[in-house]
């Protein structure tokens, strides 16, 4: 794999750290709050920003958290991971996962008051769940999906969001929990590989997803001109991006085929994002969140996201 990183036990700290919590990848996590803030017509301010950042903590946590779980599976399978190679001590890692955590709640709850806090806290429980227990199991994708749904919806629950709010941020979260289960599903055969059938289907769920997201809402200001085009384009580089690394599973699903695919699966989550956000009609935001598809690729050569 082209992003293994060095196994030295003199890294320094900081980069330890930033190996641990896969730090580029946590460039493709506030889109979701900027998307559900977005569908219900709320503004980028500063409690969207803190939403975002508290979102960031919490998946912080959740990667701090998988590789002190995984420790034992990592020794055989990715020796070169911050715990096995011992550049980190396992109590270390999970004090990491708890403070990141801990923020994260922190920045939601002070950020987007109560009813942010409410779906925070379960959001934060899943990821705990999920390394801790449902990865291993049948019900770790839907897990992680739920997860991110969930995500979205702390956009769209700042302080007066109402029920109604939360039902026009549904269809991102749907999409955004729907591409988190295909990459989760695919990530579970990255080490071993796998049969075409598995990235051929994900390949399918892809196309349907980005149709969805360049579909344009019935009313509003994205249902047509520079938005509808907007989301369009977004959601179709959303489907070339990750369709194309799937494309080349399908032809050939060995392990380093599907650890591209998962790579350009957590990437493609930034255009997806993008695009919904273009289909409220907040163009503008939608291009501040598609910047960070450029930012996180480059940061993830030097650390890698998966």
């Amino acid at each position: 794999m082209r992003n293994i990183p060095p196994t030295g036990k003199g890294t320094a700290w900081p980069g330890v750290v930033a190996e641990l919590l896969r730090a580029p990848a946590a460039l493709t996590v506030p889109g979701d709050a900027i998307a559900g803030a977005a569908a219900v017509g709320r503004r980028l301010d500063l409690t969207v920003a803190g939403l975002a950042a508290g979102s960031v903590g919490l998946y912080w946590g959740g990667m701090a958290l998988n590789d002190f779980a995984d420790r034992e599976v990592d020794a055989w399978e990715r020796s070169h991971r911050p715990i096995p190679s011992g550049r980190i001590r396992p109590g270390a890692a999970l004090a990491v996962a708890v403070v990141c955590t801990a923020g994260g709640l922190g920045l939601t709850a002070v950020a987007g008051g109560r009813r942010s806090l409410a779906v925070a806290v379960p959001l934060a429980g899943l990821v705990w769940a999920y390394d801790l227990h449902l990865k291993s199991t049948v019900f770790g994708p839907a897990a992680m999906a739920c997860a991110r749904g969930l995500d979205v919806l702390v956009g769209a629950t700042a302080h007066e969001g109402t029920v109604r709010d939360v039902r026009a941020a549904l269809l991102p979260a749907t999409a955004v929990a729907a591409h988190t289960a295909a990459v989760t599903w695919l990530s579970r055969s990255e080490v071993e590989g796998a049969a075409p059938a598995l990235p051929a289907t994900i390949l399918a769920a892809t196309a349907a997803i980005a149709t969805v997201a360049a579909i344009p809402p019935r009313r509003g200001p994205g249902r047509t001109g520079r938005p509808a085009q907007a989301a369009a384009a977004l959601a179709g580089w959303y489907g070339v991006r990750f369709g194309a690394s799937l494309l080349k599973a399908v032809r050939e699903p060995a392990p380093g085929r599907l650890q591209e695919a998962v790579a350009a699966g957590i990437h493609a989550m930034v255009p997806l994002q993008a695009a919904f956000t273009a289909r409220t009609g907040a163009v503008s935001r939608a291009s501040a969140v598609a910047s960070l598809f450029v930012l996180a690729r480059r940061l993830g050569r030097r650390v890698t996201p998966t």
